[in-house]
C-alpha cells in the first residue's frame, strides 16, 4: 500500500512539474494547388487567451520576429513573394521602444511557391516564433507538406502539428494508420472546412498608441508648416479672395471650407498612395532595413540643408502653371485645383516636413502614413476655414517678415537632429559601433548648441534679415533650447536622459556602458572576471555556464541562473523594475554570481557540439537551442524569464520553490534571501 501511495505521489508531482511545459499556439496546415506548378502553403494558428504571437514584421531591436524557413528550397522550388499574414495588431513597446506587431486569438500565414523540380515529393518548413503573456516562449515547429499528385491537386493536405490527413489516406506521419485511433465523425472534406472556417483576428478595431502619436506629431508639424514663408502669407490672400469674389458671405464661407477639405483630400491621397505602392506591412519591414535607414538619413540631411538655406527643393514651375490655369474654371473643381496649386507652390517649405512625416510613419507601418497625412493636412487647412468663418481674426495675424525664415531654419535644425536617429539605427544593426551613445549625444549637443547661438542672434544664415535686437519670443525659445542642450550633457557621463530615451542608442551600446564614472569599482572591461561582461545596472554577468560556475567556485558564492532572451520583453521589465530596486540590486551585485543564458542566441554551435535532445527530440544546433534544452530537461519548463538559485554542484537552493519567474520586488527579494541563507 505504501509503495502504491509513493508511486501515485511521484506521478502527481511529475505531472505537475511537466505541466509547466507550455505550448499556447496550436497549428494546422494545408497545401493547395493554385495553378500548374504553383502551390500555397497555409498555416493556421489558434492562440490561447491572453497570449500573443509576434509577426514577421515586428521590427529589429524588439521582440523576436517570426521566421518562415523553407528547409529544402534549393533546386526544388522558388518563393513567390514573402509569406502573407492575416491581420495583426501594432502597439508601442516602451521597454524596447519599438512598435511591435503581433497576433492575438488566431493567425494565418500563407506562403506561395513555384516548383522547379517536378519530382519533388515533400516540402519541409520550420516556423520560429515567440509567444508571450506574463512570460515568453521561443518556439520552433517543423512541418512537412506532401505534394499532392496531379489528380489530387484540388484535395488539400491537412496537417495538425505532427499529424497529416488526406482524403485518400489518413495516417500519422510515422506511418501508423488512423483506423484504430478514435476520431471525430468528420470526413476529410469536413476537416478541411473546419480549418478554413477558423476565424481570423479582426485587429483593426483600435488604433494603437503609436498611430495616435503619429497623428499628433503630424498635426503639430502642420502648424509648423503654416509658419513658413511659403504658406503663412497665403492665408490672408486666399481668405480675402473667397470673401471678396463670392456673391454672399455664406458662399464665401462654403468655398473656403471646400478649399480646406480639398487640402486634406490631397494629402490623404498622398498617404494612401504611399501605403498602396509599398504595402502596409512592407513599410514596416523596410523601416528596419539598414539600407533604408541610410537612405532616410541622406534624405533628411538634404531636407535640413534646404531649410537652412543651402538650396530650395521645388517642383517644376510648369506644374504650378498648369494647375493654376485649371483653378480659373471656378466651382468645386476650380477650388480643388487651387488647393493643389497651394501644395505645389509651397512644396519648398512643406515638402521636407511631409517627407519626414512619411519616413517616420513608414517605421510604424499599417495605416500610419494615411493618419500622418490626415493630421498634417488638417492643421494646414483649419486656419483657412476658420479665418473664412471669422474674417475679423485676420487683423490679429502678425505681419510677414524675417521671423518666418527663423521658423524655417529652426525646423532645419530639427530635421538635422532627427537624421542621426536613422544613421544610428543602421549602425546598431550592422554593429559597427561608429555612432555609439556618446558620439550620438555629442552630435546632438553640437546641433542644439548651434541652434541656441542662432536664436540668440550670434549666427546668421543665407536668407536671414538683419536683426538689430531679438524679440522676447525668440529669446524665450533660445533659453528653452539652451536648457535642453545642457540637459543632454550629463548623458555623456551615463545619465539615462529619460526625456529622449527613444532617440539615442541604449546605454549598453556605448564606449563606457556605465558612464565615465563606472559602477561598483568596475570602470573598464579589463576589470571584469574572465568570461564576464557588464550587464544591466552594472552587474557582472556571465553568458556561459561553465565560465560562471568556475568563477562561483573561486569566490564561493551561489549561482543565479537567469534564463532570458535578447527579445524577451518581460525579462527587460524584470531587469528594469525588480533588479533595479534598492533592496534587490545589492544582493545581485554582491551575494551571487549571475549567469544569463539567452535562449534566442542564434549563434551556431560547432558541429561537434550539436546533438538531438533526448528530452524533446529537437535538433540542438544553436547556442540558444542548448540553453533551451538545458532549461527544459533540468527544470521542466520552457518560459522566460526564469530564475534559479543553485549551489556549486548545480542543486537548487530553494527547495520549496526551485524556480521563480515574473514576480514583484517583495517576492523576488524573499526568494533570493531564502536561497542565499541556505547556501551559507
Amino acid at each position: 500500500m505504501k509503495k502504491l501511495f509513493f508511486l501515485l505521489t511521484a506521478f502527481l508531482v511529475f505531472t505537475n512539474v511537466n505541466s509547466q511545459i507550455l505550448d499556447p499556439v496550436k497549428w494546422t496546415t494545408k497545401i493547395e494547388q493554385k495553378s500548374e506548378g504553383v502551390f500555397v502553403l497555409t498555416f493556421n494558428a489558434v492562440i490561447e487567451k491572453d497570449w500573443h504571437m509576434y509577426s514577421q514584421f515586428t521590427p529589429d531591436g524588439g521582440p523576436l520576429a517570426m521566421e518562415v524557413i523553407l528547409k529544402n528550397q534549393a533546386g526544388n522550388f522558388s518563393l513567390i513573394g514573402k509569406a502573407k499574414e492575416s491581420k495583426t495588431r501594432t502597439a508601442y513597446n516602451d521597454i524596447f521602444e519599438v512598435n511591435e506587431t503581433f497576433f492575438e486569438g488566431n493567425a494565418q500565414i500563407q506562403q506561395e511557391i513555384k516548383l522547379t523540380n517536378s519530382k519533388l515529393k515533400k516540402i519541409e518548413v520550420e516556423l520560429n516564433y515567440q509567444v508571450c503573456k506574463e512570460v515568453c516562449i521561443n518556439q520552433s515547429k517543423k512541418f512537412t507538406f506532401q505534394i499532392p499528385a496531379t489528380k489530387m491537386a484540388a484535395v488539400p493536405v491537412i496537417k495538425k502539428d505532427s499529424i497529416q490527413v488526406t482524403a485518400q489516406n489518413a495516417k500519422i506521419a510515422d506511418g501508423t494508420k488512423l483506423d484504430s485511433i478514435p476520431t471525430p465523425s468528420l470526413g476529410a472534406s469536413n476537416v478541411v472546412e473546419a480549418v478554413e472556417k477558423t476565424p481570423l483576428p479582426e485587429t483593426a478595431e483600435t488604433a494603437p498608441r503609436s498611430v495616435w502619436s503619429i497623428f499628433f506629431i503630424a498635426f503639430l508639424s502642420g502648424f509648423a508648416a503654416l509658419l513658413t514663408p511659403c504658406v503663412f502669407p497665403m492665408i490672408p490672400m486666399t481668405v480675402s479672395f473667397f470673401t471678396k469674389q463670392s456673391k454672399t458671405r455664406a458662399r464665401g464661407i462654403r468655398n473656403a471650407i471646400i478649399y480646406g477639405v480639398s487640402i486634406i483630400v490631397i494629402y490623404v491621397v498622398l498617404g494612401i498612395l504611399v501605403t498602396w505602392i509599398f504595402g502596409a506591412d512592407a513599410l514596416n519591414a523596410l523601416s528596419t532595413n539598414v539600407w533604408f535607414n541610410l537612405l532616410f538619413f541622406i534624405l533628411l540631411i538634404v531636407f535640413a540643408a534646404s531649410f537652412l538655406g543651402a538650396f530650395e527643393i521645388m517642383l517644376p514651375n510648369s506644374w504650378a502653371n498648369k494647375v493654376d490655369s485649371q483653378a480659373d474654371k471656378g466651382g468645386v473643381v476650380g477650388i480643388l485645383f487651387m488647393a493643389l496649386a497651394l501644395a505645389i507652390v509651397s512644396f519648398s517649405c512643406t515638402g521636407p516636413i511631409v517627407g519626414t512625416l512619411l519616413v517616420e510613419a513608414a517605421s510604424n507601418g499599417g495605416i500610419a502614413p494615411i493618419v500622418g497625412m490626415f493630421g498634417f493636412s488638417l492643421a494646414l487647412a483649419l486656419p483657412f476655414m476658420l479665418f473664412a468663418l471669422f474674417p475679423g481674426w485676420l487683423q490679429s495675424l502678425p505681419k510677414s517678415g524675417g521671423w518666418l525664415n527663423t521658423v524655417k531654419v529652426f525646423l532645419g535644425f530639427l530635421e538635422l537632429a532627427l537624421a542621426f536617429k536613422f544613421l544610428s539605427n543602421a549602425d546598431m544593426v550592422l554593429q559597427l559601433h561608429l555612432l555609439e551613445r556618446e558620439v550620438f549625444l555629442a552630435i546632438w549637443i553640437a546641433i542644439f548648441g548651434t541652434l541656441t547661438f542662432y536664436l540668440f542672434g550670434k549666427i546668421t544664415l543665407p536668407h536671414d534679415s538683419p536683426i538689430p535686437h531679438i524679440s522676447v519670443g525668440r529669446l524665450g525659445m533660445g533659453l528653452l533650447v539652451l536648457t535642453f542642450t545642457i540637459y543632454l550633457i550629463p548623458g555623456l557621463w551615463g545619465a539615462p536622459l529619460k526625456m529622449i530615451s527613444a532617440f539615442p542608442p541604449p546605454m549598453q551600446y556605448s564606449e563606457s556602458p556605465m558612464g565615465l564614472g563606472g559602477s561598483a569599482g568596475i570602470n573598464t572591461k579589463t576589470d571584469l572576471p574572465e568570461g564576464a561582461k557588464l550587464g544591466p545596472h552594472g552587474l557582472v554577468v556571465f553568458e556561459d555556464y561553465q565560465s560562471g560556475l568556475a568563477y562561483a567556485r573561486k569566490v564561493n558564492k551561489p549561482i543565479m541562473l537567469d534564463f532570458t532572451g535578447y527579445a524577451c520583453v518581460n525579462c527587460r521589465k524584470m531587469e528594469n523594475n525588480v533588479w533595479s530596486d534598492a533592496t534587490v540590486l545589492p544582493i545581485l551585485n554582491n551575494e551571487i554570481v549571475l549567469i544569463s543564458l539567452y535562449v534566442d542566441d542564434k549563434r551556431a554551435l560547432p558541429k561537434a557540439q550539436q546533438f538531438i535532445s533526448p528530452t524533446t527530440g529537437a535538433e540542438i544546433e544553436t547556442v540558444g537551442d542548448k540553453w533551451t534544452d538545458f532549461m527544459i530537461s533540468k527544470y521542466k519548463t520552457n518560459t522566460q524569464p526564469l530564475y534559479v538559485l543553485t549551489d556549486l554542484e548545480g542543486n537548487s537552493l530553494n527547495t520549496a520553490k526551485p524556480t521563480i519567474s515574473y514576480v514583484g520586488v517583495k517576492e523576488y527579494y524573499n526568494w533570493l534571501k531564502a536561497g542565499i541563507a541556505k547556501f551559507k
